[in-house]
């Protein structure tokens, strides 16, 4: 105990003490005199509003926030610990997100399971997303980087079906929007009631598991040798640490990155017992939580925007993970020898790129003709078709363009680093655009086209030049590379939490933009498109020497006369160009950067300038059939293509990740 009170977090944890206490104080003081303040506490007169206020609202979001950041700091020192990862956390294993995507579910389909209790349904919903977290890290014996390069992936997926459900049940899960951001709102004491015995309960059986688990920091032979049963003790500790976070979700939605930050500062701190880190990093938790939560509320009065407490956290979160990225343990693997260079070539891929350009005109060809109607599946007439045309074309064509354009920019990140998972969105550019596009919109009253093209594009570079000053200490490992960008995409999430969060006129055209929707696409614009896409596959086609040698190696690619910085900054500029034009249509998620070039390079295509080529076919074929099926999977509604190529294109990265 004399250990504990003697730790180096004791000074930072009383200066933090200090601080939410003079931040409750000063939001106490506004809302009621000091003379009334032991009465409002304890026993309010209820005929005096502001008494009733405090008491039954303000006190308990603040006991609320203590034990929610608490029961984070908790489930994340648990889950570092079972898996031996610093950067292990409810948010970055996916278990938030399945908690909450869970009770969006069971809203929906079986309002009555929610009597079972709201934290089993959550933990089944976390504990599915964690397990398939693990089932794609197995290959590779729970590989710390591979675990985090799932979870964040589960997270985006998982999200992307989160938002498909509110496009279509916008009214049912309306409450459920600023919940799901992590609010912190109480208007009674039931929500502490339910919380704080789980919570008791859960800090009982850590104590339990104390010494069990610190036997984890040995290696598995020496753990063995003690008698330890590793399967049961990580079964434990991980199921304890989804119970938390379950019942965290259960009653205020997701709360970002708490769960990673509070353990990370008791590490930085140099706090390595596990006991001491049990102790302090549910302390750090709470007061972390309590002090950004009653900072908002500060704020709150004089900035008329609403700010979900657990889309703040997250925001301030992501850039701790991008900060310990670069001081994660990732060892400098052996250069692998060009990925491509060991596929069989394609013997014609001249024809082969010929046959899918025909196969893309038939494609939108039978997108335009071919669909469901009132009366079926069918043709349409003459005069119907005419009709149709007018508003299928624009939106086909734009699909088409936008999966051209996100092709290069993914064939082109591949290339350059050598890194066959990289692509626009899981380097986090398409998500570097969002943010471009979303300040462009707090800053402007108005927002033209080319303004958001213009933010966008301004977003996206300032991304690339962002990985590249996080990396260039490293040597651009991909596995930092990619992990990287992936917490960059993270950023975007608390943004479109706020911006929906807010209830704007906009809120139903801004998500449906987000999922990548085709809605509002004028034909001067799908033209427009269709212009650029092919502008800059013939800008990308002229840089094809470039991306033949530059993945041999610097050295090498010097020698041959190509000087790396210039072709570097040229590449980077054409990247952003192609994301922020395709974001603008198809939204900051698809993953048809990623899946395109895949395919070109499977069908043999190896050389750079067919690569460009077969991963523009590829590209565009997607989208277009995306956007057909969204049209027709469920009619009369329908689905975003951003949604469909997100779902097919996560499917085929998780797929990519298991064979890794």
């Amino acid at each position: 105990m004399s250990s504990s009170l003697s730790s180096p977090l004791l000074r930072p944890g009383l200066c933090l003490l200090v601080l939410t206490l003079g931040l409750a104080c000063a939001e106490l003081a506004r809302q009621l005199p000091g003379a009334l303040w032991w009465q409002a506490l304890f026993s309010p007169e209820l005929d005096d509003a502001r008494q009733a206020v405090v008491h039954f609202s303000w006190l308990p979001r603040l006991a609320i926030c203590l034990l929610a950041g608490a029961a984070l700091g908790l489930a994340g020192t648990l889950m570092q610990q079972v898996l031996r990862n610093p950067l292990a956390s409810p948010t970055t294993l996916g278990v938030a997100s399945g908690a909450q995507l869970a009770l969006m579910m069971v809203t929906l389909l079986a309002p009555s399971w929610l009597l079972i209790g709201r934290e089993w349904i959550a933990m089944a919903g976390g504990s599915l997303a964690m397990g398939l977290v693990f089932a794609l890290a197995w290959r590779r014996q729970l590989n710390p980087v591979v675990i985090v390069f799932a979870g964040l992936v589960i997270n985006l997926y998982l999200a992307a079906i989160s938002m498909g459900l509110l496009l279509f049940f916008q009214e049912e899960l309306k409450g459920l929007l600023v919940w799901g951001s992590g609010s912190l709102a109480q208007n009674s004491w039931s929500g502490v009631g339910y919380l704080l015995p789980r919570l008791l309960l859960a800090a009982m059986l850590a104590a339990v598991l104390v010494r069990p688990l610190a036997v984890l920091e040995l290696d598995d032979a020496s753990a063995r040798s003690l008698g330890v049963s590793l399967k049961h003790l990580r079964l434990a500790g991980l199921g304890l640490a989804v119970f938390v976070t379950a019942c965290v979700v259960s009653v205020v939605g997701l709360i970002g990155f708490i769960g990673l930050a509070a353990p990370a500062m008791v590490r930085l701190l140099g706090v390595r017992k596990l006991a001491q880190r049990l102790l302090w990093a549910p302390i750090l938790g709470a007061l972390l939580l309590a002090a950004t939560d009653l900072l908002l509320q500060t704020l709150s009065r004089f900035w008329p925007v609403l700010i979900p407490t657990g889309a703040m956290t997250a925001l301030l979160g992501a850039p701790l993970l991008l900060w310990l990225i670069p001081r994660l343990g990732i060892k400098q693997s052996a250069p692998k020898a060009n990925s491509s260079l060991l596929l069989a070539r394609h013997p014609a891929p001249t024809r082969l790129v010929g046959l899918m350009v025909l196969g893309l005109a038939a494609a939108v060809i039978a997108s335009l003709l071919f669909g469901q109607g009132m009366g079926g599946w069918g043709w349409p007439s003459w005069l119907r078709w005419q009709v149709q045309l007018e508003w299928r074309l624009p939106r086909t064509l734009a699909a088409g363009a936008a999966g051209v354009l996100l092709a290069l920019a993914g064939t082109l990140l591949q290339r350059v680093s050598n890194n066959p998972m990289a692509s626009p969105e899981l380097l986090g550019v398409s998500g570097g655009t969002f943010m471009g596009v979303i300040a462009a919109a707090l800053l402007l009253p108005a927002l033209p086209l080319p303004m958001m093209l213009l933010g966008g594009l301004v977003g996206a570079f300032a991304c690339l030049l962002l990985l590249v000053l996080i990396n260039r200490r490293n040597g651009f490992q991909p596995e930092r590379v990619l992990l990287s960008g992936i917490a960059i995409t993270a950023l975007f999430e608390p943004l479109q939490a706020i911006a929906l969060a807010n209830g704007d006129l906009r809120v139903q055209q801004l998500l449906s933009w987000m999922s990548g929707s085709t809605y509002y696409v004028t034909q001067p614009v799908a033209l427009a498109l269709v212009v650029l896409a092919l502008l800059m596959l013939a800008a990308c086609l002229l840089a094809s020497r470039w991306l033949d040698l530059m993945p041999m190696g610097p050295a090498v690619a010097t020698a041959l006369g190509i000087h790396l910085g210039r072709a570097q900054l040229t590449i980077l500029l054409l990247v952003a160009v192609l994301t922020a034009s395709a974001t603008m249509v198809i939204g900051p998620l698809s993953f048809a950067g990623l899946l395109a070039p895949h395919l070109a390079r499977l069908m043999g295509l190896v050389r750079a300038r067919w690569h460009l080529l077969g991963a523009a076919g590829c590209g565009a074929l997607l989208m277009v059939s995306a956007d057909w099926i969204g049209q027709q999977i469920l009619f009369p509604q329908e689905v975003p293509v951003g949604l469909v190529s997100t779902l097919l294109g996560g499917a085929y990265f998780m797929w990519c990740l298991r064979r890794l």
